[in-house]
């Protein structure tokens, strides 16, 4: 059974921490990831396959969450360009959007594995 409050604030840390990540680009997101899914499989417990599992949810929502705003925030700035804008920023947002999503599955490994520490620790 997935225990969407420990999603949730794993999430939390995740972005808090990625923010405050922004200062040393990378190493700062690997650090968020690795927090944010050590945090929710902390506080899910059940052993290490559910550790997995709560850091997996936590680092794919976050990766997902970033990638729809960085694909809406490109169609409508193409958007304001008119018809050959938002064609043009359209497939961009669409590449863009892609590209978030494949880094959201990294993110989500890592967060995973660190979920599955949280979760051994916290026995």
């Amino acid at each position: 059974m997935t225990d969407w409050r420990a999603v949730f604030i794993g999430f939390v840390v995740m972005t808090v921490v990625g923010i405050f990540g922004l200062v040393v680009p990378g190493i700062g997101q690997l650090a968020a990831g690795l927090f944010g899914g050590f945090v929710a499989g902390y506080i899910a417990g059940g052993g290490l396959g559910s550790g997995f599992w709560h850091g997996l949810l936590a680092g794919a929502l976050g990766g997902i969450i970033g990638g729809l705003l960085v694909g809406v925030a490109v169609g409508l700035a193409g958007l304001a360009l008119g018809p050959l804008g938002g064609a043009i920023s359209g497939a961009a947002g669409l590449g863009i959007f892609m590209f978030a999503v494949t880094i959201s599955l990294i993110m989500a490994l890592e967060s995973a594995i660190a979920g599955a520490v949280g979760a051994a620790l916290s026995a």
